[in-house]
Parts: C-alpha cells; sequence; structure tokens
C-alpha cells in the first residue's frame, strides 16, 4: 500500500505497540513513529525490538523497546507505570500480540489451545487492563484515545483445523464491539482490524500439514497483503477526526477467496 498519510498527524500521541518485534506489529510501530508518535514497543525478544527502535531512530523518531511477554499481567502492568513516568499516558494502544497453531480438535493438542488462549485472549485482556486507564485520562483531557485490536477473518471464516485459533479471534472481534459500548461514550475510540492473509512469520509457527499447504498455496497464489498495508491502516484510523471511530476493518487479498 502506497504511503496513505503525510506530514505528522500524530504528533504528541504516545503510542504503545504489542506484538512489536516482527511483522505487523514493527511495520506498525515504525510508521506510527514516522508520523510523529512516540512509539512504545513491547514484546518478548528484546534483541528484535532493539532493531525496531534503531529503525525509528534513524528517521528521527522517538522510540523505547520494553522487553514484555504479554501473559504476565505483573510485567504488564509495570510497562504501562514506565510508559507513564517517561513519556505521560499512552493514548493510543495497538493491541497486536498474538499466536497461531492449527491443529485437528481430535489431536488434543492442549498445550497448544492453552498457548493461543493465553497469548490471544488473556494477553490481549492484559495490556487493556493496564493501559485502559491511559486511554480513559487521555479522552478526559479532550485528547484522542484509541484501542485498536487485531483480530482476523478467520474470526467469522469457517475452516477446519483452526477451531481454537478461530475462537480467540472471534472472541476478540465480539469483545471489541462490546468495549465500544462501553468506551464510545467517554470518547475512547474502540476498533478492531481483521486481516486476510499477510505476509509474515506468523505461518511460520503452524506445523499442520494441511494448513501449512494452504497458507503456502496463498502466499504463492495470491498478491497477499504485506505488513505495511496494515501499518498504513492502523494509522489511518488513529489519524482521523476524534469524533470518527472505524471500529471494525476487514482487509483482505483482493484475490484471496476464502
Amino acid at each position: 500500500m502506497s504511503a496513505l498519510l503525510s506530514g505528522t498527524p500524530l504528533a504528541g500521541r504516545v503510542a504503545v505497540v504489542s506484538g512489536a518485534s516482527s511483522g505487523m506489529g514493527a511495520a506498525t510501530a515504525e510508521r506510527l513513529a514516522q508520523l510523529g508518535a512516540t512509539v512504545i514497543v513491547l514484546a518478548r525478544r528484546k534483541d528484535k525490538l532493539e532493531d525496531v527502535v534503531k529503525n525509528i531512530e534513524a528517521l528521527g523518531g522517538t522510540a523505547l523497546a520494553l522487553a514484555v511477554d504479554v501473559t504476565d499481567r505483573a510485567a504488564v502492568q509495570s510497562a504501562a507505570d514506565q510508559v507513564a513516568a517517561r513519556f505521560g499516558k499512552a493514548d493510543l494502544v495497538f493491541n497486536n500480540a498474538g499466536v497461531q497453531l492449527i491443529s485437528g480438535i481430535e489431536e488434543l493438542k492442549i498445550d497448544e489451545w492453552q498457548r493461543q488462549i493465553d497469548l490471544n485472549i488473556s494477553g490481549l485482556m492484559n495490556v487493556i487492563a493496564a493501559f485502559l486507564p491511559h486511554l480513559t485520562d487521555s479522552a478526559v483531557q479532550g485528547r484522542p484515545a484509541d484501542l485498536i485490536n487485531t483480530s482476523s477473518i478467520a474470526a467469522t471464516r469457517i475452516l477446519a483445523k483452526f477451531s481454537i485459533y478461530s475462537g480467540t479471534k472471534a472472541y476478540i472481534s465480539h469483545l471489541t464491539r462490546l468495549l465500544r459500548v462501553e468506551l464510545g461514550p467517554k470518547m475512547v475510540r474502540v476498533a478492531a482490524i481483521e486481516p486476510g492473509m499477510v505476509d509474515t512469520e506468523l505461518p511460520d509457527h503452524v506445523t499442520d500439514t494441511d494448513a501449512s499447504k494452504l497458507m503456502a498455496d496463498l502466499i504463492h497464489d495470491i498478491d497477499c497483503l504485506q505488513s505495511a498495508d496494515i501499518a498504513e491502516t492502523v494509522a489511518f484510523m488513529a489519524a482521523v477526526p476524534r469524533h470518527v471511530n472505524l471500529t471494525e476493518i476487514t482487509i483482505m487479498p483482493t484475490a484471496q477467496a476464502i
């Protein structure tokens, strides 16, 4: 996607991006910084995060890397406290950390089920719990406040062997709708993005043969989304006027049929 935004429409914003060590998270962090935001990147892989920060700083941006496992509630809260102490409260949260592990339900890969629930659901909730007070405070002060959750088209598509992953993403999409009812009247914008096939490292975690072939074929046969496409979309969602809430955006490769 060519850049839709120019200048620094996010100047003065303090943005937190989870799952920021690679892929959509890293690209979005870099794009938000390019558009003027101060960006805090969260993920487990400190070395990868530092590369993202170096990229941002090389272009004159401001960023901070905090190595955090979002499934650790206390660690996420500590990160929120560090953000507030150093930069002031965050007013843009891209809640993006997640994992995709595909298997047939009868294989009973319970550890993989739990890992997805822990990261995709509990991790997402930990970020909300830690940073929601930041967002509500920003809104009270008359500033923009954005919570953007990463879901997936898997939230609504019915695909064999995607049961647990799709279930976690359906939770995220519906939770986002419910949170909007509570937070929208308080001027906190809540939104979900639901991407189709994105050419990132996420499919590398898939070990199921059928699912791996499905994804490999899509990457080979169609012009998949790139991380930069997601980054520009998130940036646009945050840059629109405060009274505009783009609540649920499905982003598909034009040629993807499933």
